[in-house]
């Protein structure tokens, strides 16, 4: 036989009678009755609403970020979170205020972009630009407000209260027009820690000519030595019961490397965190945050991702806990 008709040539054929079959009965099924979602009647209550999603997927997910949330505040554990500036271009700062004031939230985590935002939200009422406009004629970001009001925090901030707790002593101690919408104001009034985790040269107010980068460096490492302080104290209480939860929205890279260097502090210094539960909310699922919030840091388990937007993800859970809660 040539080559070519080997190439060419048909396999033996299978014995199809030999296929061997089994009863519906004994196979395990994935989805099932009691898991199906319910129409439910228009005016219910949003814990109906809720308990009538499928039970699958994210709808899972979110029940059990809610429960877990629940389940650490009513033990007195930690509830951290973290975010990226478009939590607050996206609408949310009130429900952030809201769950800080209920004491839900313990303490916030962000990057260099959130004060940005709610700085100028507080002082103006309003907040971002059309960055492909603005860049092409070398305007973006050169508002001279913000980048002093910046400036004068990290000078604050760098004697070892940390940047995110001197903005928000500004924005509080100030005649601020806005206050009542600052993230950061909340958590000064509160008492919690607000950290700012700055990457320099990745915001705009780091292209001001009198930023003080000894400064900025001093304040964001207290921070850093603030969360990891705060990461420490997320395992089970001694008496067994939910440990603290790490609530992600939004930072693609900053914060997940920051969370995970917090991670690492802490078990070095031998605190275990059993028990710790962390979830990531974004509209993609990033390698980071994937890896270094959902992942890595937690028993297989207690790691939780729903996709989706900010604006619609962040109202959901804060009704779900608060329902929960005090319902």
């Amino acid at each position: 036989m040539s080559d070519v008709e080997r190439e060419h040539s048909h396999p033996p054929e299978l014995d199809w009678s030999r296929i061997r079959m089994k009863s519906r009965g004994e196979r395990e099924h994935k989805v099932s009755l009691d898991a199906l979602g319910r129409a439910i009647r228009a005016g219910c209550t949003f814990r109906d609403w809720l308990d009538s999603l499928p039970n699958f997927l994210g709808a899972i997910e979110l029940r059990r970020v809610i429960d877990a949330v629940v389940a650490a505040r009513r033990a007195g554990r930690p509830v951290v979170l973290a975010f990226g500036g478009h939590v607050i271009k996206t609408g949310c700062s009130p429900l952030v205020i809201d769950l800080i004031e209920r004491g839900i939230v313990t303490a916030l985590a962000t990057n260099g972009s959130v004060p940005i935002h709610d700085l100028e939200m507080a002082e103006t009422g309003a907040t971002s630009e059309e960055v492909g406009d603005t860049i092409r004629d070398g305007s973006f970001g050169m508002v001279h407000e913000t980048c002093e009001r910046m400036n004068a925090a990290a000078c604050e901030g760098a004697n070892g209260d940390g940047l995110g707790r001197a903005i928000g002593k500004l924005l509080e101690e100030r005649n601020t027009a806005y206050k009542e919408l600052s993230v950061f104001a909340a958590a000064y009034r509160r008492g919690i820690p607000a950290t700012v985790h700055v990457a320099i040269g990745t915001d705009t107010v780091h292209m001001h000519s009198e930023v003080d980068g000894a400064a900025l460096g001093a304040a964001t490492l207290a921070d850093f030595r603030t969360i990891c302080a705060v990461v420490a104290d997320m395992g089970r209480a001694n008496d067994g019961q939910a440990g603290g939860v790490w609530l992600h929205f939004g930072s693609a890279v900053v914060l997940p490397e920051v969370f995970l260097k917090a991670v690492s502090v802490a078990r070095n210094l031998g605190h275990t965190l059993d028990g710790m539960h962390t979830a990531n909310f974004d509209m993609l699922r990033h390698y980071r945050p994937t890896q270094n919030v959902v992942t890595r840091p937690v028993a297989p388990g207690y790691g939780h991702a729903v996709t989706g937007h900010h604006e619609i993800l962040l109202p959901l859970l804060r009704q779900g806990v608060i329902e929960a809660l005090e319902g």
